[in-house]
């Protein structure tokens, strides 16, 4: 799992498509000193948001490749050599959870509408299908090109972020201009409630799946 504090910028070297560009999966190399220092065969990293499997590692690069359903809901498959990715390395054990679980396992997308300058922050505005602003909540959690940020607001299409100098910096998320698309990973905690809630039978110990969910939302905030 990740954290969606991001490590480094990395610059995507090729995107190649093993059976043409109508392929339906794709080979992706990545430079990224920091991610690929340690980096061994079997490895995840996290590429704007979406957990890759590392394949191979040479000279600060490694390569990864992305399967069918990643490039079908992600943003991954329009990559080209030069585009700048967010990476961030898997979270070690003894690893401190500074922003929240993010599991790389993008939900879907959404469209930069508008940006507001402040002082010293930025106000961004998307749109968002409402098969995944259902899951989203106002104050909660939410991976966006697996940066982990605040919701400020939410509406049937769209949600709202602020971004601290320090994201716009060390993120792809400053670059970002109206038209823009990133990959969203909403909280996975909503998912699980809706799949009790919809199942609509009994859990082990004859807890209704209500209760279960309820159960959810006490754990959520104890731990915090």
């Amino acid at each position: 799992m990740f954290t969606g504090i991001i490590e480094e910028l990395g610059s995507v070297v090729a995107l190649d498509r093993p059976d043409g560009d109508d392929g339906a999966d794709a080979v992706v190399t990545v430079a990224g000193p920091l991610a690929a220092s340690d980096a061994r065969p079997g490895d995840s990293i996290a590429v704007d948001g979406v957990c890759l499997t590392v394949v191979s590692v040479a000279d600060g690069s490694f390569v990864a490749e992305i399967m069918p359903e990643s490039l079908r809901r992600s943003s991954l498959g329009g990559l080209v050599p030069g585009s700048v990715v967010n990476l961030e390395r898997a979270l070690p054990a003894n690893g401190r959870l500074g922003g929240h679980v993010v599991q790389g396992h993008v939900d879907g997308m959404a469209t930069l509408v508008r940006r507001t300058p402040g002082p010293r922050w930025d106000d961004l505005e998307f749109s968002a299908p409402a098969a995944l602003t259902r899951y989203i909540a106002e104050k909660g959690s939410i991976a966006l090109a697996g940066v982990s940020l605040t919701v400020t607001w939410v509406s049937d299409d769209g949600f709202g972020v602020s971004l601290i100098p320090t994201t716009l910096a060390a993120t792809t998320l400053g670059r970002l201009v109206p038209g823009d698309v990133v990959n969203v990973e909403v909280d996975v905690l909503a998912k699980y409630v809706e799949r009790l809630l919809a199942a609509g039978a009994s859990v082990p110990g004859g807890t209704t799946a209500a209760d279960a969910a309820a159960g959810l939302g006490d754990l959520t905030g104890a731990a915090r």
